[in-house]
């Protein structure tokens, strides 16, 4: 039916130049669109049965077009009820799916693990599997005991010396944390790469491009949950969430650094976070565009970003802008 609004098509060559020419006859319309009488009358035939055209004197096979926004809003219409009846049929295929597989505890790239144990298996087999980086996302609640922390720090640092580099999302309450904040600070300290960011969407941990858990509370029963995820089209979707987020983040080297800056920088830092370039912001201030370069850089390592974007983002967190 969407032909009819596309002016290369026969059906929307003829649909338009009746919308144009009221009530023209076949002859008339077919030479109007290049088209034969036979073609046209069969076009016509066919729109008039999805109730776009109508005859207003079939002896003179004279026809005439419905208002465009009526036939606009009927596509709309129809488009609306194929797509319920497709979400319906997914929904009914995904729950046969699921039936299937219930008593296997995982299907495709995905497996589920429940037991507390395996779970905190699961958690050092994917440090001790990567051979590059483990990305992680840290979030409340902070469960775990002294002892647990003491020996992720063992594990991570043997890690990080054998070359595998950790970057860390932390939930912005950390810091207040009596056990995980001085963990952190420890970590860093030590080469990790952390961030924090004040509200991270869930707990997940990143083995290269090998292996992710998310980690969440169990819904029938206390205690948690973790999704094992291998390479799959769910797997980049979650390693893409935590590029993205990483982007976001404040470094926490600098995340409590609350020191202020003049009104020139402020200036700069609102027209960097409006997309402008260096050029375009010495031309508006009218400094030289070395000073800008300059400045600019300086703010980036200021603010520990390394696109402007994320330095608008940083910058408003701290109440520069």
């Amino acid at each position: 039916m969407h032909d009819v609004l596309d002016p290369d098509s026969d059906r929307g060559r003829v649909y338009r130049s009746l919308v144009g020419h009221p009530h023209a006859p076949v002859g008339a319309l077919a030479a109007r669109v290049g088209l034969t009488e036979a073609v046209t009358t069969a076009v016509l035939e066919e729109l008039a049965a999805e109730d776009i055209v109508v005859t207003t004197d079939p002896g003179s096979r004279a026809w005439e077009a419905l208002p465009p926004a009526q036939v606009v809003e009927a596509m709309l219409q129809r488009e609306a009820t194929r797509r319920a009846a497709l979400r319906q049929a997914g929904a009914e295929l995904e729950r046969l799916y699921r039936f299937a597989r219930k008593d296997a505890g995982h299907y495709g790239a995905l497996e589920v693990v429940e037991d507390i144990a395996r779970v905190l298996a699961v958690s050092r087999q994917l440090q001790h599997s990567a051979r590059h980086q483990v990305r992680v996302i840290d979030v409340p609640p902070y469960s775990g005991t002294a002892d647990h922390y003491l020996d992720q720090e063992t594990l991570q640092r043997g890690r990080m010396a054998a070359g595998v580099v950790y970057r860390t999302i932390y939930h912005g309450s950390v810091c207040q944390d009596p056990i995980a904040g001085p963990n952190m600070a420890r970590m860093v300290e030590a080469g990790e790469q952390a961030r924090t960011l004040d509200d991270p969407p869930m707990k997940l941990a990143i083995s290269d491009d090998e292996l992710a858990v998310v980690t969440l509370a169990a819904d029938d029963h206390s205690g948690v949950v973790s999704l094992l995820i291998r390479p799959s089209g769910l797997f980049l979707a979650l390693s893409n969430v935590f590029e993205s987020l990483w982007r976001l983040a404040v470094p926490v080297s600098v995340a409590g650094n609350d020191a202020q800056i003049d009104a020139r920088d402020r200036q700069i830092l609102t027209m960097m976070a409006s997309g402008a370039t260096d050029d375009a912001i010495a031309r508006r201030l009218g400094l030289g565009r070395r000073t800008v370069v300059r400045r600019v850089s300086t703010l980036l390592a200021r603010l520990g970003a390394t696109t402007r974007f994320q330095a608008g983002v940083q910058a408003a967190r701290r109440g520069w802008l």
